[in-house]
């Protein structure tokens, strides 16, 4: 299972700063990315266009977490004539994240 199975990505970005918010499709899956999308694990994603901090948020009276991630590679948007640094280009890039801890929790918590 891929992140964009469970949810969809908004992206902003300014300078070498990308602002990556991950929308779940329902509020039900919420507390599986909670639990799965750790800052780590996106930093470790998009390490070859992150090159600095990637912080959480977890908003989950709107069920979504935010992540902005530093140190965009390129010199980020403003200076980079390449797409790969864009918010828009890392949020789809996030978006491909195997989720494989969701889909066996998600199949374990079934009824036989």
């Amino acid at each position: 299972m891929q992140l964009h199975d469970l949810a969809h990505c908004r992206a902003g970005d300014k300078g070498t700063v990308a602002t990556l918010t991950v929308v779940p499709h329902d509020d039900a899956s919420y507390d599986d990315l909670v639990r799965v999308l750790t800052a780590d694990r996106v930093r470790a994603h998009l390490d070859p266009w992150i090159g600095g901090e990637v912080v959480r948020h977890e908003l989950p009276l709107i069920s979504v977490l935010q992540f902005v991630c530093s140190g965009v590679r390129g010199g980020g948007v403003t200076v980079s004539t390449a797409l790969d640094t864009h918010g828009k280009s890392l949020s789809s890039r996030l978006l491909a994240l195997e989720l494989e801890d969701v889909s066996a929790a998600r199949a374990a918590s079934r009824p036989a």
